[in-house]
């Protein structure tokens, strides 16, 4: 190119050379060979030599029409047999396999289940995702406060969704004798605990261990009004999205040294983006000790209406966290 050729007039020239070499070229683009063909099949068949179980995934309605996922995993051969019932937060699918094997012990190993009791009972092990969580429909709300109150608006609750589901599972099992038990650590552990007001008649037993009963007292949130900044990660990450994928990011090597920077768990909290989610600002909004506290506690739903169900509390001394629930209810 000449070197006085105006430069708009190069520029011009490159846009048009462009231009019509792409599209050339994209009219005369041919595949030379076939498409090769996929060797992931469209849908596959999961063998099911060798297994001791049977795996059978459910979606199961509501009252209100909302469908939860629900795992029901029945043991080879079982005919009239209890059903032991977990509802959680964090992910029936994970409950479900703990371990990859054709055997039902090794697949629920862990902490979250009664394992050896399962399978020495020969019982039907049924594990489900809460209400807006991982593949079940519906909305999510931190321990879902009791219905058609003045927390919860709504028709429905832990307590209506736990009554909905033993329902079906009575009428839909038909290896199972038509009792059922619940048992759950924690948050399962009120999960376990509220389906005790007003509950299904095939519910024969609760166990329900160190469950969040009161989570301004002492169970999690704030400890008789201290408030627990460490668990500002957790809140995030619980009730960010539905699969718990949007993880906390952490700023310091030391969470002690971030808190501190921070100076206030407020101030963390909008740096994290945490004015997002719901229970964050309910959390914001009610430091002290009021009704919207009070008149969700478990331990103060129970008292107001007889023990109906055989129940196990179960508390371990830990002192961090979980301590009060169980002793208070």
């Amino acid at each position: 190119m000449y070197p006085n050729t105006p430069a708009r007039f190069v520029l011009a020239l490159l846009i048009a050379a462009l231009g019509v070499t792409a599209t050339t070229r994209a009219q005369q683009a041919k595949p030379q060979y076939p498409d090769y063909p996929s060797e992931t099949p469209s849908k596959f068949e999961a063998p099911t030599y060798g297994l001791d179980h049977e795996m059978r995934n459910v979606m199961i309605a509501m009252r209100d029409g909302v469908k939860l996922h629900t795992i029901i995993l029945v043991p080879k051969g079982a005919k009239h047999v209890g059903i032991l019932l977990t509802r959680t937060p964090y992910e029936a699918k994970h409950l479900a396999a703990n371990q990859h094997s054709v055997h039902l012990g090794p697949r629920l190993w862990g902490y979250d289940n009664a394992t050896e009791t399962i399978v020495e009972g020969g019982y039907i092990r049924v594990i489900q995702d809460i209400r807006g969580k991982y593949l079940s429909e519906g909305d999510y709300v931190m321990n879902r406060p009791p219905a058609r109150g003045p927390i919860n608006p709504t028709p429905v609750d832990e307590t209506t969704d736990t009554y909905d589901t033993i329902d079906w599972l009575v009428k839909n099992v038909p290896e199972s004798n038509g009792r059922i038990g619940i048992l759950g650590i924690s948050y399962d552990g009120f999960l376990a605990a509220m389906p005790l007001v007003n509950p299904h008649p095939a519910l024969k037993v609760a166990v329900p261990m160190n469950p969040m009963v009161d989570g301004w007292r002492g169970d999690d949130w704030f400890h008789n009004g201290a408030f627990r900044q460490q668990n500002i990660p957790y809140i995030y990450e619980q009730t960010a999205t539905r699969a718990n994928d949007e993880l906390w990011q952490s700023s310091n090597f030391d969470d002690y040294d971030m808190y501190m920077r921070a100076v206030s768990a407020g101030e963390l909290g909008k740096e994290r983006g945490m004015n997002q989610i719901g229970f964050w600002n309910k959390l914001t909004d009610h430091p002290a000790y009021d009704r919207f506290w009070s008149e969700q506690a478990v331990d103060k739903i129970l008292a107001k209406q007889p023990l109906t169900v055989p129940t196990m509390l179960v508390a371990g001394l830990w002192d961090q966290e979980d301590i009060y629930g169980a002793l208070a209810a």
